[in-house]
């Protein structure tokens, strides 16, 4: 199974570039245009952060966008839902996330899971979005789902997809805006057939283990973080990337980041000093008081 790996490509309603002039639309495009020697696909899966403002213009252009692309390799598009994205706007538009889903998951808040199976390999989006903060969260009912679909193991195994990773660097802000209770995710796939997640959100690349599966994070379309900047800072730069698994070969998943060429490469988007990013978390990550 090959699959095709993006997250966070933040499209907006104008289409056009943001204050940064970063432009969602521009570097999807870039990026889809570069990877047209891809042929043997079986799925595209968008780990979050479809939309930058949660405009039905924005899933909109991603739907048409995407679909074209993978129509023609005859996959489908698989859609999981972001910290900038809005679950109303993401239904009216995606759905499930799942084109022909075989199991889907509706949370009393909106929240939504699908399961798709793909040649044997099941395929799981997860909504982690907690609204109008950065941090990522999986309730309980959503883990009871996952656990009661996983207790029927798929013919050649599972994969998830969502968008907060759970695991992070040591980096204050992924360390506070990474999925909170990734401890209680392990336990729902401790022993099971679950062999790779797939995440966004860090706008980087990470390779770690929860349980027996392998934790891929990929870097995002719209935007790369640079960790040269200093300790306590962030950097944002351009350079739209992406990236491709390959699972079943003996010494599987394979992956492989793809970076697209860019006149800006390596430009800087933005960069954010120690105490904006204090703010950062302050206003997005949990609150102290609060339940994680």
């Amino acid at each position: 199974m090959r699959i095709l790996h993006l997250s966070d490509t933040h499209l907006d309603r104008s289409g056009g570039p943001d204050a940064d002039g970063a432009d969602g639309t521009a570097a999807l495009c870039r990026l889809l245009g570069e990877l047209g020697h891809l042929g043997d696909l079986d799925a595209v899966v968008v780990t979050g952060d479809v939309a930058d403002d949660g405009s039905y213009e924005a899933y909109t252009r991603a739907r048409e966008l995407l679909s074209s692309y993978a129509g023609r390799r005859g996959a489908n598009v698989f859609y999981a839902t972001g910290n900038h994205d809005d679950r109303t706007a993401f239904a009216e538009v995606l759905g499930s996330g799942h084109a022909q889903p075989d199991a889907v998951y509706e949370g009393a808040v909106g929240e939504r899971a699908g399961a798709t199976t793909i040649d044997g390999w099941r395929l799981v989006t997860l909504d982690t979005l907690v609204p109008g903060k950065g941090y990522g969260r999986l309730d309980g009912d959503q883990l009871d789902w996952l656990s009661e679909l996983l207790a029927t193991p798929a013919a050649r195994g599972t994969v998830l997809a969502f968008h907060h990773p759970p695991v992070a660097l040591d980096v204050d802000v992924q360390q506070a805006l990474g999925l909170r209770n990734s401890a209680e995710l392990a336990e729902t796939i401790r022993g099971t057939d679950v062999q790779l997640i797939l995440c966004g959100h860090f706008h980087l690349q990470i390779l770690a283990h929860l349980e027996q599966a392998t934790v891929w994070v990929t870097p995002g379309v719209i935007s790369r973080i640079d960790l040269t900047a200093r300790p306590g800072t962030e950097r944002a730069v351009h350079g739209p990337s992406a990236s491709l698994i390959h699972l079943g070969p003996p010494h599987g998943p394979l992956i492989h980041t793809l970076h697209a060429q860019d006149p800006r490469m390596g430009e800087t988007v933005y960069e954010a000093d120690e105490m904006e990013m204090r703010e950062v978390i302050e206003r997005l990550g949990p609150s102290p008081a609060g339940p994680d």
